[in-house]
């Protein structure tokens, strides 16, 4: 039996390791499926869920922009380009397993998927289709957080689930310091003034601003998606 859902629409930020092997670049099969079996139960839910991708398994525009031959407004169009293939690959695999997928892109390729607009990604949502947003927020200079933020302000999303490698906002990093401190709760300005690291600075005032707030979650272990989208306390919750 599916899990009652505590939102309407949500908008979840997925990285592009999340699509990647461990320590890996490209696409692997296996986490794909992992990823997969992770939104089908969301979709069963009923909840409206646009799913912002990064490209970081496959090109990180600000690592390439430390290549003195390349801009840095070229490196992160290409960045934005790996969003897309992220998209793709995510859109195949969940059609393959019954679930109705839009692909938008803030960067037109109408050959390969649909252009970002928000009245057509808001008809997608009310039509039961899982949106996928790539391409980022189409300019550079600005991160996937940062667009995970404005499309969430945009559709008017009641909640942005971030999910990262580790269970939540730490006072330290966990993966290097094991008495690192996980925050239950945080509110917008501790973030801003303590600069915790959980999105940039942009995509936190943009949330703020909204009044949206944000979840962040550890997306490897099994089921916290559906559990965050049931709005079970997991990870930490950032608000006003």
């Amino acid at each position: 039996m599916a899990k009652q859902a505590r939102y309407k629409r949500v908008l979840l930020k997925i990285s592009g390791e999340a699509l990647g092997a461990s320590g890996g670049t490209g696409i692997d099969a296996g986490a794909l499926k992992y990823l997969i079996g992770e939104l089908l139960p969301v979709a069963d839910m009923g909840v409206q869920t646009a799913v912002v991708v990064g490209g970081g398994n496959i090109l990180r525009g600000r690592h390439l922009a430390d290549n003195p031959a390349i801009r840095r407004t070229t490196a992160d169009y290409m960045g934005m380009m790996a969003t897309v293939m992220n998209a793709l690959a995510l859109q195949d695999s969940l059609e393959a397993r019954g679930v109705s997928v839009a692909v938008m892109s803030a960067i037109a390729m109408p050959s390969v998927c649909e252009t970002w607009n928000r009245r057509d990604a808001l008809a997608h949502l009310g039509a039961g289709h899982l949106v996928l947003l790539a391409g980022g927020t189409g300019s550079p200079f600005f991160t996937t957080d940062t667009c995970a933020a404005q499309r969430a302000c945009e559709l008017e999303a009641d909640v942005l689930f971030k999910a990262t490698k580790v269970d939540g906002v730490f006072d330290r990093d966990p993966m290097t310091d094991p008495a690192a401190k996980r925050y239950d709760r945080l509110t917008y300005q501790k973030v801003l003034a303590d600069r915790l690291g959980v999105m940039d600075l942009t995509a936190i005032s943009l949330c703020m601003q909204a009044k949206i707030p944000i979840v962040v979650f550890k997306l490897s272990e099994p089921g916290r998606l559906a559990e965050a989208v049931a709005g079970k306390p997991i990870g930490t919750i950032v608000t006003g």
